[in-house]
């Protein structure tokens, strides 16, 4: 099956498997997952809860407690748009 993009879903999968083994995005993942240990052991979010850790200034490398907030994943995982679809 072809995306719209054109796309298969195999080079796709294989695309996305590259990027997320470089060093950088690696750094990102083990530093939004800290977030969200460090979220379990203050007993603010739990294991299946189904919520997302957030960060508010959108830096996952900064896991202060004061910038981590615990949000629905229809909150966390969308953003304003405005009439274009863009940014708001």
């Amino acid at each position: 099956m072809t995306r719209s993009h054109g796309q298969t879903a195999e080079a796709r999968a294989k695309t996305q498997a590259k990027y997320n083994s470089k060093p950088a995005q690696v750094e990102r993942r083990t530093s939004r997952n800290a977030a969200r240990a460090k979220l379990v052991a203050a007993g603010r979010v739990s294991k299946g809860d189904g919520k997302d850790v957030a960060h508010r200034n959108n830096n996952p490398k900064n896991n202060s407690m004061m910038n981590l907030l615990v949000q629905p994943p229809s909150t966390n995982r969308s953003f304003k748009r405005n009439s274009k679809g863009g940014h708001k």
